[in-house]
């Protein structure tokens, strides 16, 4: 993406106006025209490069692990093509000669693996104007997920700033603040870091989770079920229906302790793996490696005549023939 396009979608929203306001009716105001003054500043050739051992993540976490695979074609294009748009840092404000990420943390990581420099601006910006920077940035991108951005309004709100920070931060409204804060109260974090990211999930299914998770009890067993064998061999947002289908199975079918049971398949060529995962209520097959895509197209465009096949087998082992 081009520098001007990414920088500039921070801004999508504001206007250099005293009076400009956000999708959430909030007066553009701080750190939008902070960031306004650092697009400028761009223009004029300010970037530049910083040792990124110099350079300290934010103080508010707001991702949850990324892959592994976008993270390597991160890599793979800055390693190839060079960094094409450069990070955001302020001073550290309380380690003299350090600088503090205010977005971009992949990028650094990726300088520091590759022992390069990192590009960068580097702006004056007080706390609440880095968190809404660091928000805007992550917002205009769409590249956080609901519960990445439910952790990063829970702590912002733990570090004493109010809820219209968060708003401004996540160009979010009330209802879904209310429901973010829902989902952090009653979602344990063992819960949530053992889901992941759940890129697929969205603000409603977490919220109604949430519901299921009111009572003490229940985040126990879902907090048991996470640590089954087997809910880490399937994606997150697998793992997140995984969950949800556990809690929401009948009182009587959901004593003890619950029977994950896992395997995998592959070709003899190894061009493909599968992932099985069956609780006894849902069976997940997760196919990964370069055939996967035509493979599971092939299975689903023939799942008739497979189950076709599944019920003639079914049909003669009743009647013995």
């Amino acid at each position: 993406m081009a520098r001007k396009d990414v920088f500039g979608s921070v801004l999508a929203t504001a206007a250099p106006r005293s009076d400009a306001r956000d999708v959430t009716g909030y007066a553009v105001r701080g750190a939008s025209r902070s960031i306004m003054q650092s697009f400028e500043e761009l223009s004029k050739g300010s970037i530049v490069d910083l040792d990124p051992r110099l350079v300290d993540g934010s103080f508010v976490a707001d991702r949850l692990d990324a892959s592994d695979q976008e993270y390597q074609e991160l890599l793979a294009a800055v390693r190839d093509h060079g960094q094409d748009t450069p990070i955001l840092v302020r001073p550290h404000p309380t380690n003299a000669g350090r600088y503090q990420t205010v977005f971009g943390h992949r990028r650094v990581k990726v300088a520091q693996q590759l022992g390069r420099p990192v590009r960068a601006v580097i702006k004056e910006l007080g706390d609440r104007d880095h968190i809404i920077a660091q928000g805007q940035e992550n917002t205009a991108r769409a590249n956080l997920s609901f519960i990445e951005k439910t952790l990063f309004a829970a702590r912002i709100l733990a570090q004493g700033h109010d809820a219209d920070t968060v708003k401004a931060a996540l160009a979010t409204d009330d209802t879904t603040l209310s429901k973010m804060r829902s989902v952090s109260a009653n979602v344990p974090d063992a819960v949530i870091h053992a889901i992941g990211p759940a890129k697929g999930t969205g603000r409603d299914r977490w919220w109604q989770l949430s519901k299921l998770l009111e009572m003490p009890a229940d985040r126990e067993k879902a907090t048991e079920f996470v640590e089954t064998a087997g809910f880490a061999a399937v994606d997150s947002d697998a793992r997140f229906d995984l969950l949800f289908g556990h809690l929401n199975l009948p009182t009587n079918s959901a004593k003890g302790k619950s029977s994950v049971k896992t395997k995998t398949w592959s070709p003899r060529d190894r061009t493909v793996t599968a992932k099985i995962t069956d609780t006894g209520r849902a069976f997940t097959l997760v196919l990964k490696s370069k055939e996967a895509s035509r493979f599971g197209t092939f299975i689903s465009e023939n799942l008739e005549q497979l189950f076709r096949a599944f019920k003639d087998q079914e049909t003669r082992s009743e009647t013995g023939d």
